[in-house]
């Protein structure tokens, strides 16, 4: 059978060779259609949306566990397993071929089973069961470094030691297109004596990689790195949504707590680890060496390009403001992952981990606002004149992110987020 990632398949439905959703891709994804079903779960093809109940239901697709695509969250899928994953993926591959007539002659089954994406509503495509949020872009903890510490040694002593996190809130992940409430908290200017309460006003993006974890690990034990690949099931851009004023008066000494809490967004699209096999890159050299623990041998990095387009309540159209590179990450995601069990702490199905702010080393590819404006102190020009240092209420942030394949990409479509005013 021609492996589902052969660039040389070509699928029955028509796919534009722009589009994030070729037959190498096939993300996952739960959605629900005019048709009045409860939502379930899809794959991404071109403009379409393939109904994998009905694939279910009319004995085109065995999981080996009825029920599992009716359900409106992937954790039941999941919960079965690399084998099963790999073996679903490639029959669906195969059923969407451009030279295979049970599916694409079936004018009934294609009738049921393919739904035009315009006519989907798309649903946060996991039970997320934890969240947890990394810190692993250098060139974005230097820049955070040189602005708030020390320009000569910005990195922490531990910073290149260890893959640096903090337990986030699942509660408020949510998928694209939900609106984002502008948080309150409190706030302590350095100008003044006591602090007040009440509406951020340095409102910030943070462009980062969501891992969705597909397999659970047992209290008590540690991961090797070739079990913390096998257990991701794929990946999601995630947008960390912070308030750096509330940030900057509550972090010491526990770190994140409140600036981070009230919004996190992730796009409604699950890329898995094999569509993404081929994009497989070395991350920078680190010096030095890891822990024997934390060494890696696999190519645990990804060529994906990852970019942040803004637009606020005055423009017609959005203007980008980054556009950077997955494949800087200093500390991979099979590292935090094996970090973040190291302690014995157990990996549920649905877990969530954040890869961090994604920063690259030249100015376009920094991948937050409190970079790209350096704190405040230089705005970004928009179109008619307005200017922004950090997120008002109207404003809209689109991130977007693709692997380039000859002649094809694996993209990921869309993250968005607008913000609106505080009660």
């Amino acid at each position: 059978m021609t492996h589902p990632n052969d660039p040389t398949l070509r699928s029955f439905i028509g796919v534009d060779p722009a589009s994030d959703f070729p037959i190498q891709n096939l993300p996952y994804g739960v959605f629900s259609a005019k048709d009045g079903l409860a939502p379930r779960v899809g794959v991404a093809i071109g403009d379409h949306v393939l109904d994998l109940w009905q694939l279910e239901q009319d004995g085109r697709l065995d999981v080996g566990e009825l029920g599992v695509f009716a359900a409106p969250m992937l954790n039941p899928f999941m919960a079965l397993g690399p084998k099963v994953w790999a073996r679903i993926r490639a029959r669906i591959s195969e059923l969407l071929r451009h030279d295979n007539p049970e599916l694409r002659d079936d004018a009934g089954l294609r009738l049921r089973a393919l739904v035009p994406t315009a006519d989907v509503k798309l649903h946060l495509p996991i039970a997320v069961a934890g969240y947890t949020d990394f810190y692993s872009s250098k060139e974005h903890a230097t820049n955070v470094g040189t602005m708030f510490r020390d320009k000569t040694n910005p990195l922490l002593p531990n910073w290149l030691h260890i893959p640096i996190g903090y337990n986030g809130r699942s509660s408020t992940v949510v998928v694209s297109g939900t609106k984002v409430r502008r948080p309150r908290g409190q706030l302590k200017p350095p100008n003044v004596e006591v602090p007040s309460f009440g509406p951020c006003k340095r409102l910030d993006f943070e462009l980062e990689m969501g891992v969705v974890i597909g397999q659970p690990s047992p209290m008590g034990e540690m991961l090797t790195e070739q079990q913390a690949e096998e257990m991701i099931f794929g990946f999601v851009l995630l947008n960390d949504w912070s308030a750096r004023d509330i940030q900057q008066w509550e972090y010491v000494p526990l770190g994140p707590f409140q600036a981070k809490a009230f919004a996190t967004s992730i796009s409604p699209w699950i890329v898995t680890r094999e569509a993404l096999q081929p994009f497989r890159v070395h991350g920078p050299a680190q010096h030095p060496t890891p822990l024997p623990y934390l060494r890696q041998a696999a190519a645990n990095n990804y060529d994906m390009v990852l970019d942040v387009d803004l637009r606020t309540a005055q423009m017609n159209e959005p203007q980008n403001i980054c556009r950077t590179n997955f494949k800087y990450m200093y500390w991979s995601s099979v590292q935090q992952l094996v970090h973040h069990a190291s302690s014995g702490c157990a990996m549920n199905v649905g877990d969530l981990l954040g890869s961090g702010t994604i920063s690259g080393p030249d100015k376009h590819e920094r991948g937050s606002l409190l970079e790209i404006s350096w704190n405040g102190s230089e705005p970004i020009e928009l179109p008619g004149g307005e200017k922004r240092t950090f997120l008002e209420d109207g404003d809209s942030l689109v991130m977007r992110g693709w692997c380039q394949g000859e002649g094809y990409r694996i993209g990921f479509g869309e993250v968005e987020g607008t913000i609106v005013a505080a009660e």
